[in-house]
């Protein structure tokens, strides 16, 4: 059945291969989180080799790529514009162009892997060529024009910890070419099916392997993750702040009597999602003297919270999307400001040039100075990371190794959709690869805490109101990942290349 589907595909000319490929790749989708249906790769993955490496020319591959990659990256991306309509009253005309829009240049990156397909020898060196190509893709993709690593492919294996551990030595670019090898393996009829099979044994075991031993005892710190579950279109109004204000301070003096009952004589850490404070915590000495209130004595708040540079005269200069933290008299132990911004969402690209503005207000956000370990109030070093920063895989940690990661985010802009699930799985993802457990607090979820093999400790799910208090894991010993980052899945795209296209190895027909 296998080879007539092929075959079927070999056939497909004109028109209809492109369409073919958009199919394919909306199909792919559903391998991705929240829905992980891994076995459609099966089909869609040598769907698309096929395809484009039966073109009749380049231009067609070429054509076959970016039809697959924007039907891909189209139904991979839809929850985009669950953010846009949370303010359709100014952008109700984006609504049908936006996420097209973006696929079509993320979706263009998948041309190098049709090329890649319609110009290697056929075989196994096919199937190499392609996989290379594919994570080279994935790569690039992640580094140009800031970057936008998401979907990345494996990130589909993210439904259990059990097969991200691979992670920490490949990263997931490193368990994108896995996952395409494993794939397309079955091209080479029953021995491909074997191997497959074996990949995925084999998969299995190195994951249960470093699964197996026990988890060290966690730090004396209990910590109180505070999900306020503020929609989106509240969040800003001027009469929702103190409301806004009273359900977090209510929320985290539930969750400090909770780890106090829970765990006596641990220390308390109270954490806040992105802009969760309706006030500047920075400035506002009241606004930080109430959150103190809801401290223990020894206790820690790290809040995210807008901070300003005010002018002389109280005008911003400069405004930052921050973590505060505070201890429990109401001063400020210290603080991050977010490097790695949204392009739309918190500064528009070529200001000034640009005949619309997506953002509202006047100002677009300041970028912090990028990615550090900070030592607050006795507490074991972390690294904070705010909103999509932790999709960068190979860029979440200083040279300075902390203890544990932080994301706070802000996810209501996603609501129900498939975004906010996502997101959760390239958090998952930076824990095994750095071997750090993480705290993710977002705003109407998913907020959780998980060890540094990427299995949780708590979690509260999409669209509850609480506070999840839990233990804060050990760290694991430096991975090869946390050492040497994007290195070693590059290295294996290049020796993967090389292999490939090499002049002079045997060539195989097709299967």
């Amino acid at each position: 059945m296998f080879s007539r589907i092929l075959r079927h595909l070999e056939g497909r000319r004109g028109w209809r291969a492109p369409a073919t490929a958009v199919g394919l790749g909306a199909l792919s989708a559903l391998a991705m989180p929240p829905v992980h249906l891994l076995p459609v790769l099966w089909l869609t993955l040598p769907g698309f080799l096929w395809l484009a490496a039966h073109a009749p020319d380049r231009k067609r591959a070429a054509l076959v790529g970016l039809a697959w990659g924007w039907g891909f990256q189209l139904a991979g991306l839809y929850w985009i514009t669950e953010a846009i309509l949370t303010e359709a009253d100014r952008l109700w005309w984006l609504v049908p162009l936006a996420v097209p829009a973006l696929a079509l240049p993320m979706g263009a990156f998948s041309v190098l892997p049709a090329l890649a397909a319609w110009g290697a020898p056929a075989g196994w060196r096919r199937v190499t060529g392609f996989a290379a190509a594919w994570v080279g893709a994935e790569m690039l993709r992640g580094w140009a024009f800031t970057g936008f690593p998401w979907n990345l492919l494996g990130t589909a294996w993210a439904f259990d910890a059990l097969p991200l551990q691979g992670a920490a030595w490949i990263g997931v670019h490193g368990l994108s070419l896995v996952t395409v090898l494993l794939a397309c393996a079955p091209l080479g009829g029953r021995r491909g099916w074997l191997g497959a099979a074996a990949g995925l044994v084999a998969f299995g075991l190195f994951g249960l392997a470093r699964l197996w031993p026990e988890e060290p005892a966690p730090h004396p710190i209990s910590l109180v993750l505070v999900q306020g579950n503020i929609g989106q279109e509240m969040k800003w109004r001027p009469e929702t702040r103190w409301p806004i204000f009273r359900r977090y301070l209510e929320l985290t003096r539930d969750g400090v009597a909770e780890a106090a009952a829970q765990a006596p004589g641990t220390r308390a850490v109270a954490i806040w999602p992105e802009t969760a404070s309706p006030f500047l915590l920075n400035e506002d000495a009241e606004a930080r003297r109430f959150a103190a209130a809801a401290l223990p004595a020894d206790g820690v708040l790290l809040a995210g919270s807008v901070r300003a540079e005010l002018e002389p005269d109280g005008r911003a200069r400069a405004v930052f999307n921050s973590l505060v933290a505070l201890d429990a008299t109401g001063d400020i132990l210290g603080r991050y400001d977010k490097s790695h911004l949204v392009p739309f969402g918190e500064y528009m690209p070529l200001s000034g040039l640009l005949p619309l503005r997506v953002i509202r207000g006047g100002m677009d956000f300041t970028a912090g100075a990028g990615p550090v370990t900070v030592d607050v109030g006795g507490l074991p070093g972390f690294s904070p990371l705010i909103c999509y920063e932790v999709i960068f895989p190979g860029a979440v940690v200083s040279a300075s190794r902390p203890e544990w990661l932080t994301n706070i985010t802000n996810d209501a802009w996603f609501g129900t959709s498939a975004g906010p699930y996502q997101h959760l799985a390239a958090a998952r993802l930076r824990s095994v690869e750095e071997g750090l457990p993480m705290a993710r607090v977002a705003q109407t979820g998913i907020s959780a805490v998980m060890d540094g093999r990427g299995r949780f400790v708590g979690r509260l799910g999409l669209g509850q109101t609480g506070v999840l208090v839990a233990p804060l894991p050990r760290a694991m010993p430096a991975t090869p990942f946390s050492r040497y980052g994007l290195w070693l899945p590059g290295a294996l795209v290049l020796l993967m290349t090389a292999l490939s296209f090499a002049p002079g190895l045997r060539r195989h027909p097709d299967t």
